[in-house]
């Protein structure tokens, strides 16, 4: 094979390798969007905090009313929350990212629907997709929805 051959194959090979290999690597920051839910039903913040960890609030409702005033988190069990509006509501705090395990894990999530606070395990799902895991003791044991960016 000539140089200029080589030369030539390798201008061909090396992107295509390096673009490769850069979307294998996930950036922790990589959550940080807004995301629509599985249901379609609220949108999601994902932020990054100052003390590093990632939360997440409702920035949206599709149906932010309940007969004519806004909806409130009547199903929290702390029941001086139970007035507080769901619009702004934190529901995912303190995730931190696993590089290792290319997953944002630690954090919790909390679902205004039945007052219930889970485990959760972040990971990403393609370029505009996460998978949002909650679950008690053991993340076999969850369920797992898939968010959109928005």
């Amino acid at each position: 094979m000539t140089s200029r051959k080589m030369i030539l194959l390798a201008a061909l090979v090396i992107p295509t390798l390096l673009f490769s290999i850069a979307k294998v690597l996930i950036d922790a920051n990589d959550i940080v969007d807004t995301w629509l839910n599985e249901e379609g039903t609220a949108k999601v913040r994902i932020f990054k905090a100052t003390n590093g960890k990632y939360y997440g609030k409702i920035v949206w409702l599709k149906d932010p009313n309940k007969d004519g005033k806004p909806k409130v988190d009547d199903k929290n069990p702390d029941k001086t929350k139970n007035n507080e509006p769901i619009m702004g509501l934190q529901l995912l705090k303190g995730f931190e990212f696993d590089a290792d395990d290319k997953e944002w894990n630690g954090g919790t999530i909390y679902d205004p629907k039945n007052g219930k606070t889970y485990s959760c395990i972040i990971t990403k799902n393609g370029d505009k997709a996460i998978k949002v895991r909650g679950y008690i003791g053991i993340s076999l044991l969850g369920r797992t929805t898939v968010w959109t960016k928005d």
